[in-house]
């Protein structure tokens, strides 16, 4: 894995413009190809084999969870656990999810897995590509992401009803829209047929029981860039068990278990030793004691209150709102360290097969809402 400084495209901001991606600089500049990080094949090949492997450990993961009902490590309240083993025992099929990695001395090692709602979706498929048809043709890429989400839409439509499939995301967040309306896309290239409302928009029916959208059309498929945790913490998310269409979501809410920083512990107890795991614990004294470790609250996004120690001092810390759901504590690996610059892959699980890999590059050791992503490829 190497970082090379290059100079960006002429005009960059209107060719990514004029494929949808509006939102490369928000405070700061987040899409940046002043650089790319190169790979080997060899390298490529054991991210993607550790990214298959993970995502079969993360379902075995699921199934331990529910066996044992350990849901109150998760902190999920019990009246939802029904609709979380219906979705599983129904085999309802999770469409996406990334799995960050530290690649540390050539091993990726998995510090979460964004599960529920991951986002850099649209600039790992499609932005990141166009920028390699631009610099080099003759490299490639590790990006199938596309065409894997078109092809497992088109599996999706046998579980589907018979209905349109709406797609919904919150008002005012232009990186949830784009996310939204790019997985959208995809399903219309399948041959769904979709509509699109904000989540604000969703409204509730109460004489018949279900879910309508803002044409009082009944909702019975729909993909929500919206997260579990805070859909059932609202009183409207109490209808989801009401629903007398029992609405398909998507994800589903199975994937609340692999969404939850719980689960890195109990990855850690079933697969001790895994050579892509982190040693990861729900308290830090049992077993800690004498590592450098870092503190993630359970429902932490965007990089939030983490606190990295080493040697007994925090080298890193992260502020925010979470935390109260309680922590997990995972023996510390840093991200490798390019003059300053620090990496963190993402690599993309669609239709239960590795799809490829978007960078987002920090200043600091903790990956943030303002880190940068920084295209690929691989010779």
């Amino acid at each position: 894995m190497k970082r090379h400084i290059i100079k960006p495209r002429q005009n960059w901001q209107k060719k990514v413009e004029e494929i949808g991606f509006k939102y490369h600089t928000l405070d700061a500049l987040y899409w940046d190809e002043s650089a790319f990080y190169e790979f080997t094949a060899n390298e490529v090949d054991t991210i993607e084999k550790a990214t298959n492997e993970l995502w079969e450990i993360c379902l075995n993961a699921v199934q331990y969870v529910i066996d044992n009902r350990l849901y109150d490590k998760f902190h999920i309240p019990e009246w939802f656990i029904p609709h979380i083993e219906d979705s599983w025992n129904n085999d309802a099929p999770a469409i996406y999810g990334r799995f960050d990695f530290a690649f540390t001395n050539g091993i990726p090692k998995l510090l979460e897995f964004n599960a529920d709602t991951p986002t850099s979706l649209f600039e790992s498929s499609v932005v990141q590509w166009y920028w390699l048809q631009d610099y080099d043709q003759k490299s490639d890429q590790f990006n199938s992401i596309h065409e894997k989400l078109v092809d497992y839409w088109k599996y999706l439509k046998d579980y589907l009803y018979d209905y349109p499939l709406h797609f919904s995301a919150v008002k005012d967040c232009l990186e949830d829209l784009t996310t939204t309306e790019y997985m959208r896309d995809c399903a219309i290239q399948a041959g769904l047929e979709t509509k699109f409302l904000y989540i604000d928009e969703i409204g509730w029916e109460s004489m018949n029981s279900i879910f309508v959208d803002n044409e009082f059309n009944p909702i019975k498929n729909i993909f929500k860039l919206y997260p579990y945790e805070w859909l059932i913490n609202e009183d409207f998310g109490k209808n989801i068990l009401l629903d007398r269409n029992q609405t398909f979501w998507i994800e589903p809410s199975w994937k609340m278990l692999l969404s939850n920083k719980a689960i890195l512990p109990i990855l850690w107890k079933l697969n001790n030793g895994h050579e892509n795991l982190l040693e990861s614990y729900f308290e830090e004294d049992k077993h800690l004691a004498g590592y450098d470790y870092a503190r993630k609250p359970l429902l932490s996004r965007e990089g939030s209150n983490i606190q990295l120690m080493k040697d007994g001092t925090v080298i890193s810390e992260t502020s925010g709102e979470y935390g109260e759901e309680g922590f997990i504590y995972q023996k510390l690996c840093t991200l490798p360290e390019f003059d300053n610059n620090y990496p963190l892959i993402g690599s993309w699980v669609v239709g239960q097969e590795s799809a490829g890999i978007g960078i987002r590059e920090s200043d600091t050791l903790i990956t943030d809402n303002s880190s940068r992503f920084v295209p690929h490829l691989f010779s």
